[in-house]
């Protein structure tokens, strides 16, 4: 399928010549981070089905189009009435803790006969949606998916990614790849939710029982993070990637993967982990509620239980028959998870959004 060779600034005007939701607009988000993948992988998906997209940055003055905003933020804290019809993922939210979900649940059953689509990742999630209202069949349950080519990078391995990071090679790594800082800069002030300071308590834990432990970190905002494992005196290197697209070098770079977030809609860890052939230990949250079969391909802790985080990640770093097994049946998650295997799922969610 060739896309459309308008210029941006043209799409207004063209599009009043276009037949009737015959196009979507993926708008994107404005960073460089997890939301922008996203919108790449879904315009990756349209043009397998066949789809016409433009994926934009841009708001665009397009009518009588599908628009689908990765964001939801971009369309429920200002709540505007469209001329298009309207479809955008809600990843994560309890509305018992949260004020800002509480408001743009809110703004969902105020508004629920003018949103065509919702993407919901995980089951609590779709409870939440539902019960503002809206008509089931606007809601689809599908996962953030994973791009398992993207993070099996043949010419990567351990001791080459350690090497380039400057990571002794006898080191027990822990990884954490989420932004979990407030803002985009040093990331000081922490964002609770995705519980950075759980973490630090768990690797506290940790490393009284694993010799050599080493944290690496990835993403923007991680200060808080940083602060708490020098003041805590555990070795770690933080990267801050330019190209999300080599997420999966320094997951080779890993012996374990840790969530420790109190709410989430994955996150995007869980499958770029087992994609990458990385034991998982994680959070009852999101979507790893969903995914995370306890023992089989990973294990659960409770939210707030740095102490059950700590001994999952140590049972699975002393026994290597278990690690082995876990990787073997992650990896099986993901595949069933990668986004060319949600083609079927993705076309049902926009079968009558759009025409094609």
């Amino acid at each position: 399928m060739k896309k459309d060779n308008y210029r941006e600034i043209g799409y207004g005007l063209a599009s009043l010549f276009w037949p009737k939701h015959s196009h979507l607009l993926i708008r994107g988000d404005s960073a460089t981070w997890s939301l922008m993948w996203d919108a790449i992988e879904l315009d990756r998906i349209c043009q397998k089905l066949g789809i016409k997209s433009i994926r934009t940055r841009k708001n665009l003055s397009l009518r009588n189009q599908s628009v689908f905003y990765i964001d939801r933020r971009r369309i429920l804290k200002d709540w505007k009435r469209k001329n298009h019809r309207v479809a955008f993922p809600y990843y994560h939210g309890n509305p018992a803790n949260d004020e800002e979900s509480r408001e743009m649940l809110t703004t969902i059953a105020n508004h629920h006969r003018e949103i065509d689509r919702i993407q919901v990742t995980n089951r609590q999630m779709k409870g939440y949606i539902l019960d503002t209202g809206i008509d089931p069949k606007k809601v689809f349950l599908i996962p953030i998916g994973v791009n398992c080519s993207l993070l099996q990078n043949s010419d990567i391995t351990k001791n080459r990614i350690r090497n380039e990071l400057g990571i002794p090679l006898s080191a027990i790594v822990v990884g954490s790849f989420q932004k979990d800082g407030n803002g985009w800069e040093d990331g000081l002030t922490p964002k609770l939710i995705k519980g950075p300071d759980t973490l630090i308590e768990t690797l506290k834990i940790l490393r009284h029982d694993v010799q050599e432990l080493f944290v690496l970190l990835t993403g923007p905002a991680r200060g808080y993070v940083k602060k708490g494992l020098e003041e805590a005196e555990i070795p770690y290197k933080h990267v801050l990637l330019d190209d999300y697209a080599r997420i999966g070098d320094y997951y080779h770079a890993l012996d374990l993967y840790i969530i420790s977030s109190r709410d989430e809609g994955g996150p995007k860890a869980v499958l770029e982990s087992m994609a990458s052939g990385i034991p998982l230990v994680s959070t009852r949250v999101g979507q790893a509620t969903d995914l995370i079969i306890e023992g089989e391909n990973g294990f659960l802790a409770e939210i707030d239980r740095p102490d059950e985080l700590a001994h999952h990640a140590s049972t699975i770093l002393h026994d290597s028959d278990l690690a082995k097994r876990l990787i073997k049946s992650g990896y099986m998650t993901a595949e069933i998870n990668d986004y060319d295997n949600q083609v079927p799922l993705w076309k049902s969610f926009f079968n009558d959004f759009v025409n094609w």
